[in-house]
């Protein structure tokens, strides 16, 4: 099984526990030797979804939207994203160099494409910007990819 991860970034710490929580959940029902876990390795549910696919003895293979694209993380995220980055197996590239949305979309398009299943943390509203959640959802929807929607009961962003 390889299932792929998108979700919301900057969530409060109160959702942040929940989130973990339901990610462990979930990815603790699918936990095999076979599982690989899809992650561009930004920042919350990326990194959360990683650590944890690794934690349940699953391959971790990473997604990177650009060259640049550590730069663009947080600075206080780099070592999180290096000791992620250090222990996948595989390391998938859009070839594109400069960090944004479009490389972001682009690096999310390449993870759902080789996915067997889209995990979402997403409170099912709009994307706030291109390459945002709900448009992953979107494209993974319109790909025919399955996806699992993890979000707390009642939660919100802000």
């Amino acid at each position: 099984m390889r299932l792929g991860i998108t979700g919301h970034r900057g969530l409060p710490e109160a959702v942040e526990r929940q989130v973990r929580a339901l990610l462990t959940e979930t990815v603790g029902g699918y936990a095999s030797a076979d599982l690989v876990g899809l992650s561009c390795l930004a920042d919350g549910p990326d990194s959360w979804f990683a650590q944890t696919i690794l934690d349940h003895g699953g391959q971790l293979e990473a997604v990177l939207p650009a060259e640049q694209y550590r730069a663009d993380l947080p600075d206080w995220h780099h070592p999180t994203f290096d000791a992620l980055l250090a222990r996948a197996g595989r390391t998938h590239r859009t070839g594109l160099d400069s960090s944004g949305s479009d490389a972001h979309m682009a690096g999310s398009e390449l993870l759902v494409d080789q996915a067997d299943e889209l995990l979402a943390v997403w409170d099912g509203l709009p994307a706030r910007g291109y390459g945002g959640t709900a448009d992953v959802v979107a494209y993974a929807r319109q790909k025919g990819v399955p996806v699992r929607i993890i979000w707390p009961e009642g939660a919100t962003r802000d």
